[in-house]
């Protein structure tokens, strides 16, 4: 007698309402997650390094687990309502990096752009998120930066993850799952004991193939081009284009799906490397380095970076080549107020701001002689804002 399909599938269904389960308590959030059954554990994610430039662009700097303020710089776009659904039509959203510490919230963050992005598929749009130094410190198991609310949030994610497996071991159609903490020393000399169990669970979600950094972190591009923008959190040298910027996104990806060993590749550590670098970022930024490294990409004509929090909002240099986003806007690292950078085509840039001096000021398009500049702080060429209210 054949076997009824629905017996057949229904180890299948307990785990993916575990999973279901488990998601909602750790993030409020009904995230199914989404499995190929002609997929194969050994198959990757395929990264898409560049892109035509779309009609409307928003590109928003460091998060740091702060939920609150990620949602505001969302709203400052227009990308969602007060109740956090995507009503951002067919934009494209990058979000540089640095979601990871500093903050209690870097889980939810994680689910909420994750909800996003499949809420913006539906319409058209597109959310490509992208790794910081923060997210190669976290999967390495540096977590000097690591708040005490941080460590909790994760406890907490080991707790209920250790319930989903705890269900999942009770039906007999489903591989019994391992341990997750498997490996993970239960003592760190040196460190408060109050700190131990958060270590664990960070080190378990986060290490290479980890559960929280194969499902988040994995797809996230380290080097992207779209249209005659690159974005990379700390700057790129000619070295790094030499060496291929498609090598580079494949090279972190294979390490964080748990093919290359336990420590992040040499492209993305150092103080030059591509997500450590402030050569860009800082006051006195090199500008003659940056015209020959644009030189040498096809059709780029600036660098969008996060990395060094701007104390004077978004701004850019070197003749618009260098624009810097990172606004600390994170209560962790600055609480600064919320901005995102506006590209619409290719080249009319400007700035949205939630900051209050600038409420009276004209939201007209730039100047003819501003046109391929920023609307917000530029020394060089004088200031223009753009405020929306949060």
């Amino acid at each position: 007698m054949e076997e009824d399909s629905s017996c057949r599938d229904l180890p299948l269904l307990l785990s993916s309402f575990v999973d279901a389960f488990v998601d909602f308590s750790v993030s409020g959030l009904f995230l199914p997650q989404q499995r190929n059954p002609n997929q194969t554990h050994q198959e990757l994610p395929l990264l898409q390094t560049r892109y035509p430039p779309p009609d409307r662009l928003i590109a928003i700097g460091d998060l740091h687990g702060d939920l609150h303020k990620s949602k505001q710089a969302l709203e400052l776009a227009r990308l969602i309502d007060s109740s956090g659904r995507w009503i951002g039509g067919d934009a494209t959203v990058v979000q540089i990096g640095d979601v990871l510490d500093r903050g209690g919230d870097e889980l939810k963050i994680l689910y909420f752009l994750e909800k996003l992005k499949r809420e913006a598929s539906r319409f058209g749009g597109t959310i490509i998120t992208m790794n910081g130094n923060h997210e190669i410190m976290n999967i390495d198991g540096d977590f000097r930066c690591v708040s005490k609310s941080g460590f909790h949030e994760f406890r907490v994610w080991a707790d209920w993850f250790r319930i989903g497996n705890s269900m999942k071991s009770l039906c007999d159609g489903l591989e019994k799952p391992k341990d997750f903490f498997e490996g993970i020393p239960s003592v760190f000399p040196g460190i408060k004991k109050e700190f131990y169990d958060g270590i664990r669970a960070r080190i378990a979600a986060l290490r290479p193939a980890g559960p929280i950094s194969g499902r988040f972190l994995s797809e996230n591009l380290t080097v992207l081009v779209i249209g005659e923008s690159v974005f990379v959190h700390g700057g790129l040298l000619q070295n790094h284009v030499f060496y291929g910027l498609e090598r580079i996104n494949e090279e972190v990806r294979d390490w964080i799906s748990g093919l290359k060993g336990r420590f992040s590749p040499g492209i993305a550590r150092g103080r030059n490397s591509v997500l450590w670098l402030r050569r860009f970022s800082a006051k006195n930024c090199d500008c003659s380095t940056l015209e020959h490294v644009l030189a040498t990409i096809p059709g780029a004509k600036r660098m969008i970076m996060g990395h060094t929090i701007q104390e004077a909002g978004i701004n850019s240099v070197c003749e618009n080549r260098a624009i810097r986003i990172d606004v600390g806007m994170s209560k962790g690292c600055g609480d600064g107020l919320p901005e995102v950078l506006e590209i619409n085509g290719n080249s009319e840039l400007r700035v949205l701001t939630s900051n209050p001096l600038y409420q009276n000021t004209s939201k007209s398009s730039l100047k003819a002689d501003q046109e391929e500049g920023l609307g917000f702080l530029l020394p060089e060429r004088g200031s223009k804002q753009v405020e929306v209210k949060a």
